[in-house]
């Protein structure tokens, strides 16, 4: 395989990446300084300038996390430090006559797992049809995504929101480094899926991320990962006793324990959420900070958000996924529940009552997808339809292949459409000889849009803007087709239903 080294100026200094297959890539370079020791839990600061060439050519660290998920082969696993604020460039070898439009992929994970790194995420599928493509790291778990600033004393400041304002300096850095890349810094799209769509959706949201993008695609966001400063602060508190901190000397506690027992004590505050109240997941944004002053779906409902053009949508069989793995969904009775216990009886009567069959297994698991993501579209769309350009799709394809295991279309596999993998040795083992077309018809069409939007704004003159009137869906399928408001039973049933009433 032909590879030579490439280089590009950034205003800390040169990065000296690599060409293969038609296209330039640069890995793990850091736009901000390591946020370790004195700066464990503070606000990112750009990184620092260096002097001669910065070697960009492999994957640095991911974020602190259990080791299991940071599998990036068989056998290979990607180190783990704190030490992990950067991001990787893709672009066309080819010279462009013009700045290209910019995609920028936020990664999912809940929160508390995933990487930039993933092979899943790689890009060069994206790139090589004329974008730059740009993936970030954020601190994850207890150490970005869950609030500690309660604990903070004049010794020992913590911020909010750490996520957050990693991923707006991230953005600042493409501003103002892209163009070196042969990217657009006014052209830039960001998104992401599943945690990484509810960030995009949540930097909607942000006003310090104001004019950093110019429009945003949020792949199966999940709902009621948001809380109010005060929940945030009582999570705070629960986490500090779980590390072993006695009153008064918590922030002392955080800055002293190791990046693994932070990750342990996150994972023990998530599991006594799971028993003690179903849903209640303690990590992810607070709102009632300067970062992110009001929830995010009531930003954009009032029109406080940034008002750029959204894509918005979510898998036919979302909740499949986690009826195997991670299995923090009410797929079933007796967690649905225990899930609507707290609820009035006509809610309760109302979410049942839109799933005809329930509580069969299928309609269980059908209405756990939709508790946790479908509904976060359907707010999403509705909320932002009436301030700027907003496009609802579903997806529905599956090969047979996915069918057979019982997951079909479920939670993530859009990705596989989205990053080309269908057209890989591995797309090729899910695919059997009949599907092969199908898959890449439908790869076709996903990123044709995608490519749209990232270029223009609009997906294409025949995807209709959702709006009150019409709510019109992109249905992506063997055969994709547009449907108007398809499942108003349910996307009603869920309307104003929160975990905190």
């Amino acid at each position: 395989m032909h590879e030579r080294t490439t280089r590009a100026r950034t205003t800390a200094g040169i990065v000296e990446g690599f060409t293969r297959d038609g296209v330039h890539r640069w890995r793990s370079i850091p736009y901000a300084r390591p946020p370790v020791g004195r700066l464990r839990l503070r606000a990112p600061r750009p990184a620092p300038p260096w002097s001669g060439v910065r070697h960009c050519h492999g994957f640095g660290n991911c974020a602190p996390q259990q080791r299991r998920y940071t599998m990036l082969g068989l056998g290979r696993y990607q180190p783990t430090s704190e030490d992990c604020l950067t991001l990787n460039v893709v672009a066309p070898e080819a010279a462009s006559d013009a700045p290209l439009p910019v995609m920028v992929f936020i990664h999912g994970g809940g929160y508390i797992l995933g990487s930039s790194a993933t092979p899943l995420y790689d890009g060069a599928a994206l790139a090589r049809r004329g974008c730059v493509y740009v993936s970030v790291n954020y601190r994850l778990g207890a150490l970005g995504c869950l609030d500690l600033s309660s604990l903070s004393t004049p010794e020992v400041p913590i911020d909010s929101n750490l996520y957050l304002r990693d991923l707006v300096l991230a953005l600042q850095w493409v501003r103002d480094n892209i163009a070196e890349f042969g990217g657009d810094p006014g052209n830039v799209t960001i998104f992401g899926e599943s945690a990484g769509a509810c960030i995009t959706a949540t930097l909607l949201a942000v006003p310090a991320a104001e004019g950093l993008f110019a429009r945003a695609i949020s792949e199966s966001p999940a709902s009621g990962l948001v809380r109010p400063k005060e929940v945030a602060d009582e999570f705070a508190t629960r986490f500090a006793r779980l590390l072993g901190a006695r009153t008064g000397n918590a922030a002392d506690a955080l800055m002293r324990a190791s990046a693994a027992q932070i990750v342990a004590a996150q994972h023990r505050l998530i599991d006594d959420g799971m028993e003690n109240r179903l849903g209640a997941f303690p990590i992810g944004p607070s709102f009632g900070d300067d970062t992110l002053p009001v929830e995010p779906v009531e930003a954009i409902r009032r029109g406080r958000a940034h008002r750029v053009p959204l894509i918005v949508g979510t898998n036919a069989e979302e909740g499949r996924l986690f009826t195997r793995f991670l299995k923090m969904l009410p797929t079933n009775e007796s967690m649905i529940e225990e899930l609507l216990a707290d609820t009035e009886p006509g809610a309760r009567e109302r979410i049942t009552a839109a799933y005809p069959d329930y509580p069969a297994p299928a309609a269980c698991i059908q209405l756990g997808g939709d508790f946790a993501f479908s509904s976060a579209a359907w707010q999403l769309a509705e909320a932002h339809c009436g301030h700027a350009p907003t496009y609802l799709y579903r997806y529905d394809y599956a090969p047979r292949t996915l069918r057979w295991t019982g997951l079909g279309a479920t939670h993530a596999t859009e990705l596989l459409a989205v990053f080309d993998v269908y057209r890989t040795r591995f797309g090729a083992l899910l695919t059997a000889a009949a599907d092969r077309r199908a898959a890449l018809r439908v790869s076709n069409e996903v990123q044709r849009r995608w490519r749209s939007f990232g270029r223009t704004g609009s997906p294409g003159d025949d995807w209709p803007a959702y709006t009150l009137a019409d709510r019109a869906v992109m249905v992506f399928d063997r055969k994709t087709r547009v449907e108007f408001d398809p499942h108003p039973h349910r996307r009603i049933a869920w309307d104003g239903f929160s975990l905190a009433q």
